[in-house]
């Protein structure tokens, strides 16, 4: 992907508290008016099941089969609190156990793409794909692979098929019509328009189509983030979204620093499952490394 010198940003933010109550405070005319949740904290309930997990495994007695399986459980709990490094390995584990668990090979495959390891990450969604050829999220995983790989047409190609198994999911459509950019941007946003069709106007996420097919602006958008949120958790989840997808509208239109910046606040929500909060941080480490390639 290519990434150009853009717009300084100023960064500044509005606090909103679980009632409901929110100040606006004026900001860059590259951001507008920002919201920011509390950070998620990590489920106590994720800290009792890596405590029993780990206590199953260091004293029960259990087949290989089960010891995989608990290496496998272990390793999506620490995934799922952010701690990476720990499910790669429980997953690994898992894996030299028993070389057949699909999801094991999912996941690996997505922690190699957070790492630019590409082509093991292929290798890893390969692996999946022959042992379960209908396992459509590694087709949407590594359609993402392929796409931060500078593989575009590949990817359009996997996240298509993604997308056609239910073309009634936003994201499905946005995943497509980003790496559709990479090989046509006009042919892209043509058939998000097109496609848009299908979306449901009561989703949200209908409002990032609308945004990246220019049938809002981004204050709009930005406007709309807090409707029907009930609770800090939904709103930290709609954030990590929002702010994501911000980054890559960002990118899109050559404003590199506000793009930076929006990662940073995807990245605050410590919503980690989600991928928009995988990949920010791969999107902070390519705006980096591309500042340092100019600069050399």
């Amino acid at each position: 992907m290519s990434i150009k010198s853009a717009l300084t940003l100023s960064v500044c933010a509005v606090s909103l508290v679980l009632s409901g109550c929110m100040s606006t405070q004026n900001v860059s005319q590259g951001v507008g008016e920002l919201v920011i949740a509390e950070p998620v904290p990590v489920n106590y309930k994720s800290e009792i099941a890596l405590a029993k997990l780990t206590e199953v495994l260091m004293r029960a007695e259990v087949t290989d089969s089960q010891r995989a399986q608990l290496f496998y459980d272990r390793g999506v709990v620490y995934d799922s609190v952010g701690l990476r490094s720990l499910a790669r390995l429980d997953f690994n584990r898992a894996l030299s156990i028993e070389p057949t668990l699909v999801d094991a090979y999912n996941f690996i495959g997505i922690h190699y793409t957070q790492l630019q390891e590409y082509n093991q990450a292929y290798d890893a969604f390969d692996s999946a794909l022959e042992l379960e050829p209908d396992h459509n999220y590694a087709y949407l995983n590594r359609g993402i692979a392929l796409y931060y790989g500078g593989r575009p047409s590949l990817a359009v190609d996997d996240l298509n098929v993604f997308y056609q198994l239910n073309p009634s999911d936003p994201y499905r459509l946005l995943w497509l019509y980003i790496a559709d950019r990479e090989v046509s941007p006009e042919l892209a946003v043509s058939r998000l328009k097109s496609n848009s069709h299908h979306i449901d106007d009561s989703l949200w996420a209908k409002n990032i189509i609308n945004l990246f097919s220019g049938d809002i602006t981004q204050r709009e958008f930005i406007r709309r983030l807090t409707l029907q949120v009930k609770s800090n958790k939904e709103l930290s989840e709609r954030l990590c979204e929002a702010y994501f997808y911000l980054g890559k509208y960002s990118e899109f239109s050559g404003r590199i620093n506000d793009a930076s910046n929006f990662y940073k606040l995807a990245l605050g929500t410590n919503v980690y499952e989600f991928v928009e909060h995988r990949y920010a941080k791969l999107e902070l480490d390519l705006i980096k490394q591309a500042m340092v390639d100019v600069n050399n």
